[in-house]
Order: C-alpha cells, then sequence, then structure tokens
C-alpha cells in the first residue's frame, strides 16, 4: 500500500472480495516519503488489521530519480512517458517490496498477496508486467517452507492489471476510496504541493480527466 491511487484501489477491491486486510508499507529513502502519510490514511479508511511500514534505504543502492540525485523528468509528452524505462525506475523496487509481502503472507498464513499493477497506463516500469507477476509467484513456491511443503501456495492477486487509469478510478471511487486522502508525486514542492508535471502526477491528471472526475489533490501548476 504506497499511498496511491492504484494501491487503493487493489486493497478496496480486496475488501469487497471479503478478504482481511493486512498492509504493508515501505520507507525505502524515495523523495516523495509523503506518500507514506497517505498510506497510513487509506489504512485508516479500509479497516485494516495490521498495518506495517517498514524501513530500509535503496538510497545506499541508488541509481533512480525517486533515491538518488538524478532530477526527476517533468513535461513529457504521453508518447514519451509510454516508451522506454525511465529515470523514476527503481533497480528491482517491485522484487524486493513483494519479498517482504511474501514473507508477510507466510507468516500470516495468507494464500493472496493484492499488488496495484496494471500494463496499461504504466510508465514503462518492467516490473508490472504480467509475465514479470507468473514468474514471481512460481519462485514463492519454490522459496517458501509453505509452498515447499505444499500446505499453501500463494497467488499474486492484479486486480488492475488490465485496467486504464480511467477505470481504475472509477471503480475505486464505486468501492468508496477516498482520492483526497492518495498521493502520486514523485517531486512534491516545498508547500506540500503535487507538482502536476511528473509522470506519476500527469497519469493520474489524465486518468481523472478521462473519466470525467474532478481530482481533488491540489497542484503547483
Amino acid at each position: 500500500m504506497s499511498g496511491g491511487v492504484d494501491s487503493s484501489t487493489a486493497a478496496a477491491i480486496a475488501k469487497k472480495q471479503s478478504y482481511q486486510l493486512h498492509a504493508l508499507t515501505f520507507h525505502y529513502g524515495q523523495r516523495h516519503e509523503r506518500e507514506i502519510d497517505a498510506a497510513k490514511r487509506v489504512a485508516a479508511l479500509l479497516g485494516v488489521v495490521e498495518h506495517l511500514i517498514v524501513h530500509f534505504d535503496l538510497r545506499a543502492i541508488g541509481g533512480s530519480a525517486l533515491t538518488d540525485r538524478i532530477q526527476v523528468p517533468k513535461g513529457r509528452s504521453p508518447l514519451e512517458i509510454s516508451h522506454g524505462i525511465p529515470v523514476t525506475y527503481v533497480p528491482a523496487r517491485n522484487t524486493i517490496f513483494l519479498s517482504f509481502g511474501l514473507a508477510f503472507a507466510e507468516r500470516l498464513e495468507a494464500e493472496h498477496i493484492f499488488f496495484g499493477a496494471n500494463q496499461l497506463d504504466y510508465s514503462g516500469y518492467p516490473d508490472c508486467r504480467e509475465e514479470y507477476i507468473r514468474a514471481f509467484e512460481q519462485m514463492a513456491d519454490l522459496a517458501t517452507k509453505a509452498g515447499v511443503e505444499g500446505r499453501t501456495k500463494i497467488r499474486i492477486d492484479t486486480p488492475l492489471i488490465r485496467m486504464t487509469k480511467a477505470e481504475i478510478i472509477k471503480k475505486g471511487l464505486e468501492l468508496g476510496v477516498d482520492y483526497s486522502l492518495t498521493w502520486s508525486c514523485y517531486d512534491p514542492t516545498a508547500e506540500g504541493l503535487a507538482c502536476g508535471l511528473c509522470d506519476s502526477c500527469q497519469l493520474r491528471l489524465r486518468g481523472f480527466k478521462e473519466a470525467g472526475i474532478q481530482d481533488p489533490l491540489r497542484y503547483a501548476s
């Protein structure tokens, strides 16, 4: 649960399907750490039973505009956003996150990890693709005591994987998600406003526009 549109909607879908929610949020040295407070608010809204915030520092590795001294791209066109892997990609981030999720699920004896990846309105990240998700599931069967003993087969649920951002937003509103609690911007201003120009802001704004709904966040531009 990152506190963004996608993970919040995925959690709401899990709740609608009558799952008991246990959430993981990561404080990994990201420049947009404001998302952690957003995740706390969304977790409270959805009645999360247990919300773990795991701290580690990917700035030691760097290599991303989110964790290193690399400028966050601003004002890129939709065509530019949809091609190539951007500098906001954090090396192996979702693999690291899902590994924590796998450990958490095994401790809970849970069979489902909900992951808010989607590969239609995405920023070129390789770890948001269906083939990656299926490969991780296969690895989970081999890497866990529960999997080797055949007690639990953990599934990575990606209910948003084939949805556009507009469809995701509409689904979340249908399920009662308050998007004013969420946060998406990679590079917020000193005044705490979303920049409106980074890839994440642009994808979010376009999604709300296509859904015919006003984005409740305040933007600097």
